[in-house]
């Protein structure tokens, strides 16, 4: 437990920051499963989809939950999913 005042301060802003983190990374995840669940299944997929995933993925980079090329990198698979299902049909 955190003796001091600023010991406490600093633990209810990580408590606070960890929420925050946590919230932007389901929020992308939950946005990755729902965009592979609907091209497993077949569904037309639009690309304002898309850009609410990419919009998902940047704002988690943004703030700090990834690295700048890891955002690049799941923004890069998606796309070439979202393209390998684009042709099939």
């Amino acid at each position: 437990m955190p003796i001091t005042k600023s010991a406490k301060k600093a633990h209810s802003r990580s408590l606070k920051l960890h929420k925050r983190n946590y919230d932007f990374k389901l929020r992308m995840k939950m946005a990755i499963k729902k965009f592979m669940k609907n091209i497993s299944k077949g569904v037309a997929i639009a690309e304002t989809e898309m850009q609410t995933l990419y919009k998902y993925i940047d704002k988690a980079c943004k703030v700090g939950v990834l690295k700048k090329q890891t955002a690049a990198r799941r923004k890069s698979r998606v796309a070439k999913i979202f393209n390998e299902s684009k042709k099939q049909k």
